[in-house]
């Protein structure tokens, strides 16, 4: 989507009207942003890193965090 320059913060700002959620690895972006009152929620996945191998098995508790994340919520999916 060409957003690849943007920083957290007008990464955010960009998000908003485009999708209903964001999913990061960025376990301190909460702490940096402000996510309450955006039209989207934040899932952050936490896995011992950022690869695909580590990042897979946390897919169905991913699904089931999307499925009730409202907006501006944030929550934390751990493997």
């Amino acid at each position: 989507m060409g957003w690849g320059d943007l920083d957290n913060g007008e990464l955010l700002d960009v998000v908003a009207g485009h999708f209903d959620a964001f999913v990061t690895v960025d376990k301190r972006l909460p702490d940096q942003q402000h996510i309450s009152g955006r039209s989207f929620g934040v899932v952050v996945l936490r896995a011992r890193s950022n690869r695909l191998s580590d990042l897979h098995p946390l897919v169905p508790s991913l699904l089931t965090a999307l499925s009730t994340l409202g907006p501006g919520v944030v929550t934390e999916v751990a493997g």
